[in-house]
C-alpha cells in the first residue's frame, strides 16, 4: 500500500520512521525543503548561537537504508480524493493513503504591513533571515550619526509571549548586556531597548501561574520591557502601533504572535474547523475523506476526553499522533481495530537565559525554575534532535557558549545573487 507523507515534520518524520522496513507499505515523504528541522531551537540559530545544520538533516540522508522510505522535493497543489491522487508542482502521485503533516504557519491577522515587513520566527530560512538582519542593523548603527536612527536600528520589539518570545527576549537581553557591549563598544548608551508585547495578561499564558511569575520577573531582572494586554495594531513607517494608541519607534518587528492552519484545494470546507485545521476523528482520518488523515498542528481532534477542545499545537501532540498512526496503520493492514488517540502531556517549559528556566510537570503537579529547571530543557532539548549528530553539535556550540559566554557564529551570509523573477516554491 502506497502512503504518502505531506510534510516532514515532528509528526511527518515519526509517522515516515515508524514506517520503515515495513513491507506492507511503501512510504514517500513530501516537503518544500529537503531536510527536516528542529524548531523549537530556531532562535539559537536566529541569534547566532546555532549553526543551522546543528538543528536540521537531510531527508535522504534520514531515510538512506530503509528500503521502503522515499523523499520527493515538491509543492502540494491539488487534492483529488475520487482518484486518489495528489497533484504536486513536478508531477502526480498515486496514494493509498493521504496524510497530512503540514503544520502550522505563522499568522498575523489579517495586518499587511505587519506581514511585509515584520520577521518571522516558524522556518530555518525566518531565522538566517533573521541573524542576517539584526547583525547588519547593529553594524548600520555603528556608523550612524543620527541618535534617533540610531535608536530605532538597535531597538526591538517581539510579539507574542508564549515559548518563542520569551526565550527570544532572553537571549537578546543577554546578548546585549555581555556580547555585544564588548564586540560594539561604540553602541554603549545609544538606546538599545528590548520590548516583549503579548495580549493576554501574563506570559507563557498555557504555564502554571508560578512559571509565569517566575519567567515576568526573570525577563525583568535582564532589562526586557514587557507589555501585558496590549495588541499590535499595525506597522508603519518604522513604527509598531498598538491598539491602546501607544507607538514605539524600531526596525525590528519580531512576531512570534500566532499561528493558522493551511487550506488545501480538494479538501472540502466542512472538513476544516476552527483556525483552519482538519477535523480528525479518534484515529486521525479527516471528516469527509476517505483514506485521508492529518496529525500534528494542522488538525484539530476533539475525540480526546481531556482535551475536548482540541489539543495544544504543540510538538509532543505531533509526535505521539505520527507514531500512533504508524501503529494503527500497521493494523489496519493485518485487519485488527484502530486504537483511539490520547494525548499523554508530558509537561512544558521555557528558557529564559543562562542558568534561568522554568518547567512544568503535569502528573504530579511539579514546578521547577532556575539552574535545575535550565538542565532539564537542555537535557529535552538535547534527545529531541533528530540524530546523533545533531545532538553532538548542539551540545559542543552550547558548552562552548555557556563557559566562554561568547560563540563565534556571528557573520553575515547571505546569497550575492538572488533570482527575483522565479519565487521559491513551498508547500502552501
Amino acid at each position: 500500500m502506497k502512503v504518502v507523507i505531506i510534510g516532514g515534520g515532528f509528526a511527518g518524520i515519526n509517522l515516515a520512521l515508524d514506517l520503515a522496513n515495513k513491507d506492507q507499505f511503501e512510504v514517500t515523504l513530501v516537503d518544500k525543503n529537503n531536510y527536516n528541522f528542529f524548531p523549537p531551537l530556531i532562535y539559537q540559530v536566529a541569534t547566532a548561537f546555532l549553526e543551522p545544520s546543528s538543528i536540521s538533516y537531510p531527508f535522504r540522508k534520514l531515510f538512506s537504508g530503509k528500503k521502503n522510505l522515499h523523499f520527493r522535493l515538491g509543492e502540494l497543489l491539488k487534492v483529488v480524493p475520487a482518484e486518489k491522487k495528489i497533484i504536486l508542482s513536478n508531477g502526480e502521485m498515486d496514494y493509498d493513503y493521504l496524510v497530512f503533516a503540514t503544520g502550522a504557519e505563522t499568522n498575523y491577522f489579517g495586518m499587511e504591513n505587519v506581514k511585509a515587513k515584520a520577521i518571522p520566527m516558524k522556518t530555518l530560512d525566518d531565522a538566517i533571515e533573521m541573524r542576517n538582519k539584526l547583525l547588519q542593523q547593529m553594524e548600520q548603527a555603528s556608523i550612524c550619526t543620527d541618535p534617533e536612527e540610531t535608536k530605532r536600528l538597535l531597538t526591538i520589539v517581539i510579539a507574542g509571549g508564549g515559548p518563542t518570545g520569551v526565550e527570544v527576549s532572553g537571549m537578546f537581553a543577554e546578548m546585549r548586556n555581555g556580547i555585544l557591549r564588548k564586540e560594539y563598544p561604540e553602541l554603549a548608551g545609544k538606546g538599545s531597548e528590548i520590548y516583549l508585547v503579548d495580549g493576554g495578561h501574563a506570559l507563557l499564558a498555557p504555564m502554571s501561574e508560578k512559571s509565569q511569575q517566575n519567567t515576568y520577573d526573570d525577563l525583568k531582572q535582564l532589562g526586557v520591557k514587557i507589555m501585558l494586554n496590549c495588541h499590535v495594531k499595525d506597522y508603519l513607517d518604522d513604527k509598531v502601533i498598538f491598539d491602546n494608541g501607544q507607538e514605539i519607534e524600531t526596525k525590528n518587528l519580531i512576531w512570534a504572535a500566532g499561528v493558522t492552519a493551511k487550506v488545501f484545494e480538494g479538501i472540502p470546507t466542512e472538513s476544516y474547523g476552527r483556525g483552519r485545521r482538519m477535523i480528525v476523528d479518534e484515529h486521525n482520518k479527516v471528516q469527509g475523506v476517505d483514506g485521508v488523515y492529518a496529525i500534528g498542528d494542522t488538525c484539530i481532534q476533539q475525540t480526546d476526553p481531556n482535551f475536548t477542545g482540541g489539543h495544544p499545537q504543540v510538538a509532543q501532540v505531533a509526535i505521539q499522533q505520527g507514531k500512533l498512526l504508524a501503529k494503527n496503520l500497521l493494523k489496519i493492514a493485518d485487519g485488527k481495530a484502530p486504537q483511539a488517540f490520547e494525548y499523554f502531556d508530558k509537561g512544558s517549559m521555557a528558557i529564559i537565559g543562562r542558568n534561568k528556566a522554568v518547567v512544568d510537570l503535569p502528573k504530579p503537579a511539579v514546578h521547577f525554575k532556575g539552574f535545575f529547571a535550565w538542565l532539564i530543557w537542555l537535557f529535552i532539548h538535547l534527545l529531541s534532535l533528530i540524530t546523533y549528530r545533531n545532538r553532538i553539535r548542539t551540545f559542543y556550540n552550547w558548552m562552548i557558549a555557556y563557559f566562554t559566554k561568547d560563540q563565534s557564529l556571528r557573520m553575515i551570509i547571505k546569497p550575492s545573487r538572488q533570482n527575483k523573477s522565479e519565487p521559491e516554491k513551498g508547500i502552501q
